[in-house]
């Protein structure tokens, strides 16, 4: 399937870049002076790798093909027209009524090419008076409720950076594939519209659903007040740290108490039972902080596996990624080659391992396909 990718930033670019990904031929439409997002110098206090190009840019559009295009221009709204008329799926992400002055409304393609898939990235739906209102990752994260998620219980709203371009991206993405199929199977062409504000609401549908089913807002729960002590992270002697997820805390608290050479832990009273455990929780999370502060992050592992039935993990930062067995035997992190980038020698040397696992399973890295640049 061939899809035109209209958009630029990082919304509109993930829903197709997931496309390119599935294998349909992806060409991106962008203006004489490119993509907003190639001229992104740092982002989050990250500089650029790249001399010739944005590793922001890269990140958000592998696998596809390219072409410039000044729309306002006759020639350029021909030839953007002409592979409209060829092609499945058409994606933008520009402010409501741009692409309709241009002559690319989802009225004017489908009267040239009415098995054409429609799909728009927004900030806030199609209708309604603010349907029209620039938007951005924040904006609509702030206007889902979602920067109240993460950080302490200190009234001030905290950064999410970037999800809501990333789940939307991914919505639409499935939306999109929701189309294909009804059209496959009935016929039908349609208009996808996602929005930042939906897909943002979606993804905090376990949090929302129990705030209005129940009628109170969710809590945030720092780290040294959570309603759980086994759903926590506790830093370790080398200043790193172990995450536990364990919902069912009677059934491990046992065998956690055991791992720790606490097991007077387990039949205290005040600690015995969840809701015990719940009521004194400050307390016995300054306990466990004291104790898990004793020793190394591998020597608790090591403890830990021993113990027996517990769930837990180490917390990893993206630097960690590229050594993780886990990652690399599932192919999670793959080679690449590159045109311009030299990446640094430890990276290089992760490179060069990666391509000779390739070898020997007779796969040939392809240069293409650059998952998640490493």
């Amino acid at each position: 399937m061939r899809v035109i990718d209209w958009t630029m930033w990082q919304f509109g670019p993930v829903s197709t870049m997931m496309l390119a990904d599935l294998g349909a031929d992806v060409i991106k439409v962008e203006s004489l002076d490119g993509d907003h997002g190639r001229q992104f110098a740092t982002v989050a206090g990250v500089a650029n790798a790249l001399e010739s190009s944005s590793a922001y840019f890269e990140s958000l559009n592998r696998n596809k093909q390219g072409i410039a295009l000044d729309l306002k221009h006759p020639q350029g709204l021909e030839v953007m027209l002409k592979l409209v008329k060829k092609s499945d799926i058409f994606v933008e992400n520009f402010r409501q009524g741009v692409a309709e002055r241009l002559g690319l409304g989802y009225e004017d393609l489908t009267q040239l090419n009415p098995s054409l898939i429609y799909a728009s990235a927004t900030g806030y739906g199609p209708k309604g008076d603010d349907s029209g209102k620039p938007a951005f990752a924040l904006t609509g994260e702030a206007r889902a409720g979602s920067l109240w998620w993460a950080g302490p219980d200190d009234g001030i709203p905290y950064n999410i950076n970037g999800m809501a371009d990333q789940i939307a991206g991914i919505m639409l993405s499935y939306g999109v594939l929701g189309a294909v199929v009804a059209r496959e199977r009935f016929g039908v062409s349609q208009r996808v519209d996602v929005s930042h504000l939906g897909s943002l609401m979606w993804l905090g549908g376990m949090r929302d659903g129990i705030a209005l089913l129940s009628g109170k807002e969710f809590e945030r729960q720092p780290r040294t007040r959570a309603g759980n002590v086994l759903w926590n992270c506790y830093r370790c002697k080398d200043d790193k740290w172990i995450a536990f997820s364990m919902s069912q805390g009677d059934r491990y608290w046992p065998t956690f108490c055991k791992a720790l050479a606490r097991e007077d832990l387990a039949t205290n009273e005040r600690f015995a039972r969840m809701a015990a455990r719940n009521e004194h929780r400050e307390e016995l999370i300054a306990i466990l902080d004291d104790i898990f502060i004793k020793y190394t992050r591998a020597e608790w592992e090591e403890r830990l596996d021993a113990a027996g039935d517990l769930i837990w993990e180490r917390v990893q930062s993206i630097m960690d990624l590229p050594e993780d067995p886990q990652v690399t035997q599932n192919d999670y992190l793959i080679d690449f080659e590159h045109a311009h980038w030299d990446p640094p020698s430890g990276t290089r040397r992760r490179l060069h391992s990666v391509r000779r696992r390739c070898q020997r399973k007779g796969l040939r890295p392809h240069t293409a396909n650059i998952l998640n640049l490493c």
